[in-house]
């Protein structure tokens, strides 16, 4: 097929109408989009609340766990007295 060929058809492609459109899509289409949505923004809050209960759970630990103070030495004995 040479470049006329391909001109010529692309120019059929683009000039012939479009299929129908069934006339429930749109109803359709509003109702699986909303359902979407729906389901994303009620996993984005589920997300955000393990997110801050992992914070608070952490938060909880740190302070009764201490973790940033260092451990007392267990092979000498503390020196008093000197």
């Amino acid at each position: 097929m040479n470049r006329v060929e391909r001109e010529a058809a692309a120019r059929r492609a683009m000039e012939r109408t479009p299929p129908p459109v069934p006339p429930d899509l749109y109803g359709e289409v509003l109702r699986r989009g909303g359902r979407m949505l729906r389901r994303r923004r009620r996993a984005r809050r589920l997300l955000w609340l393990l997110l801050c209960a992992a914070a608070v759970a952490f938060a909880v630990w740190a302070a009764t766990v201490h973790p940033w103070v260092e451990p007392p030495s267990t092979t000498t004995p503390p020196i008093v007295n000197w």
